[in-house]
């Protein structure tokens, strides 16, 4: 397989296209949109080239939110209609051509546990296996209806790889619980989507055939595509050191925002600001309480 150098990040959900451009400040302090992020730190793994996929009429709000990176090509595809994920990714295939890419979600910022950026790590692993791969993370089940689910064995001699046999987009508990377990992890977790893959170009034609499906009764999905990849050849799940941050669910943006800043340069600065913060929430209670 050829050497990673382009990216495709998907951006056009209705109801989640403003997300990527939500302001957060990174671990040294500087502002950025959730999209710069994304793009910082696949810049810094060697992707040379992005698509993004947008709706139409967000390319300016998106083009001022790539905060003009320097030495990389990014270029707009529009979803004219939205016809769901697989459709959406299906916009950057004249872009992707006959090379492999690197495809992640624009509602999602990732923060690794080591100094390589999961982006890195993700790039690395497939560089090494030269098939097809996703990135995922061990996800409790009450997070089922957010997530892509994966199941398969460990790969010999290799603790943080597994062979996919199965993927079921967003499964019922009941559905998990059946299909989906993973032998070693823990009672309730499964392994879900990190929203960031290697795919090589043969997903396309994949996911043509679910988008051309006449008895879908719901738009197709990459879950769908990725379902079929394990009969067509080896395909992988990496459970990265780090962790995604999904801005779409309730306190998201929150969320991926105290992570960020716990791990970066102003950590004793926040830290301080949430102890103040709860002791002053623990005064007032305890003031509320005598008072009734």
């Amino acid at each position: 397989m050829k050497p990673v150098r382009k990216a495709v990040i998907t951006a056009a959900a209705p109801s989640q296209h403003h997300l990527p451009l939500q302001q957060l400040v990174d671990r040294d302090g500087c502002e950025k949109t959730a999209l710069q992020l994304v793009l910082d730190e696949s810049a810094a793994a060697g992707i040379e080239q992005f698509c993004i996929v947008i709706r139409p009429g967000d390319r300016e709000s998106y083009e001022q939110a790539t905060g003009g990176l320097r030495g990389i090509d990014v270029t707009f595809a529009v979803q004219d209609q939205p016809r769901g994920y697989a459709d959406a990714i299906l916009q950057a295939r004249s872009f992707v051509g006959d090379d492999p890419f690197l495809h992640s979600v624009g509602d999602h910022v990732y923060l690794a546990a080591e100094q390589q950026s999961c982006v890195a790590q993700l790039i690395q692993i497939a560089d090494q296996q030269q098939c097809s791969i996703s990135a995922v993370q061990p996800t409790r089940e009450n997070t089922l209806p957010y997530f892509g689910i994966v199941a398969g064995p460990h790969v010999p001699r290799q603790e943080h790889l597994y062979e996919i046999q199965t993927v079921v987009e967003k499964p019922t508990p009941t559905r998990a619980e059946q299909d989906l377990v993973t032998p070693g992890l823990r009672s309730g977790y499964y392994l879900g989507f990190f929203g960031m893959h290697v795919l090589a170009p043969e997903i396309f034609p994949l996911l043509q055939s679910h988008v051309d499906d006449d008895q879908k009764t719901s738009p197709a999905t990459l879950s769908d595509a990725l379902a079929e990849l394990p009969t067509r050849g080896r395909y992988l799940a990496a459970a990265l050191h780090g962790t995604r941050y999904n801005l779409g669910v309730k306190y998201g943006l929150l969320k991926a925002q105290l992570a960020i800043a716990l791990s970066g340069q102003d950590r004793d600065e926040i830290l301080s600001e949430l102890v103040d913060l709860m002791a002053t929430r623990t005064m007032e209670a305890q003031t509320i309480e005598a008072v009734s």
